[in-house]
């Protein structure tokens, strides 16, 4: 609603609106100002703000949005964002912000899930909602047209138990892997992240000298760009915490010892390095394929690479490893990542910490109380 003041010989307007209300002034007559607040009125009605260039282009205000708010991620973390801003322009082209509507959203959201699934679609939504939901505030936009958007998705998520092994499991795993050393670079790898929980591209981009085999520890400060949606060569961490030194189990460290022994070094120092490889180390592709024949051959449900990282942090929550120093060790943001990620777990062994709090206070009202 417009209201109206004269101000000496001119009249102004004044348009209620968000995060400020809109004033101009200098007009001759009351009715030069009417028109022109009713110009105002039917932007904001249609979701433009005025004095906004209206053919500001979707993807180049999420690119821009992107540099400016989200500078603080790196490595991976930022590559989710450079992945939403291709799916962007796939779909919306230029197509200007201010004119996107809820059902072109809900469309794209639509076409996008039909080949994906929840954590990625979930994944998408989630930036773009941000990035929407700031323009907002700026005043680009005045519709959220994310709000109330349907997410849909066709691939199915994987159970939790088909993304890791079970205790049992992961220690035929840990003794194999120590026997077929002796095959292939692969087996080493797969031993690491079982034994260590790195990620895979802090996995591959160790070197020689981020072993410490006087103290058992690995330096873990960088990444390797081992595919096409990556960086070249090394490349920073996910997050500030990615950045730590991870204590090793003895036997680990001196299977990787003995292999710096009777292998030589290269020019990047890569403990994982393959001269054939066109990113110059062992391939992901190639690292799983050799973990679902090995167990394959154990009768174990295979799982991925990455499923060995959350094999290791089950078997230490499983051996009660404080749930503090398992978020510190796989380099996790906060806690909050940690406690999400193995909610599923951290609920059945509440119920076994149940069951021993009970046995605690009832040894406690006994008789065989050790004093």
């Amino acid at each position: 609603m417009a209201s109206f003041l004269k101000r000496g010989k001119t009249w102004q307007y004044c348009v209620s609106a968000k995060p400020k209300p809109i004033r101009k002034g200098g007009f001759t007559t009351k009715k030069e100002a009417m028109i022109a607040a009713a110009e105002v009125e039917a932007k904001l009605s249609k979701g433009i703000a005025p004095g906004v260039d209206i053919t500001t282009p979707f993807d180049e205000y999420f690119e821009r949005w992107v540099k400016l708010y989200r500078s603080r991620l790196k490595g991976p973390t930022l590559s989710h964002y450079a992945y939403t801003l291709q799916e962007i322009r796939k779909y919306f082209g230029s197509m200007p912000i201010q004119k996107i509507k809820r059902h072109d959203y809900q469309e794209f959201l639509n076409n996008y899930g039909a080949t994906k699934g929840q954590e990625s679609v979930e994944k998408l939504h989630s930036h773009i909602k941000a990035c929407v939901e700031d323009a907002i505030e700026e005043g680009i936009i005045k519709i959220n047209f994310t709000r109330k958007a349907v997410k849909t998705w066709t691939v199915p998520a994987k159970k939790d138990e088909e993304k890791y092994l079970n205790y049992s499991d992961s220690i035929r795993l840990t003794k194999e892997l120590y026997k077929r050393l002796d095959r292939g670079l692969g087996y080493y790898l797969l031993l690491l992240g079982l034994t260590s929980g790195l990620r895979f591209g802090e996995s591959v981009a160790l070197t020689r000298k981020d072993f410490d085999f006087s103290n058992n520890t690995i330096t873990v400060n960088k990444t390797w760009g081992y595919a096409k949606r990556h960086q070249s060569g090394f490349g920073p961490t996910k997050n500030e915490q990615s950045n730590r030194v991870v204590k090793m189990n003895k036997q680990t460290m001196m299977a990787f010892q003995h292999l710096f022994e009777v292998t030589p070094n290269n020019l990047h120092g890569l403990v994982f390095y393959s001269a054939s490889s066109k990113y110059k180390v062992i391939s992901n592709t190639n690292v799983n394929k050799l973990l679902r024949k090995v167990l394959t051959e154990l009768s174990i449900t295979p799982i991925t690479v990455h499923g060995l990282r959350h094999t290791h942090a089950s078997v230490l929550l499983y051996r009660k490893v404080s749930i503090y120093y398992v978020s510190a060790r796989l380099g996790h943001s906060d806690i909050e990542t940690t406690s999400s990620t193995y909610a599923h777990l951290i609920k059945e062994l509440r119920e076994r910490d149940e069951n021993e709090t009970v046995n605690i206070f009832e040894e406690m009202a006994s008789d065989k109380v050790p004093v």
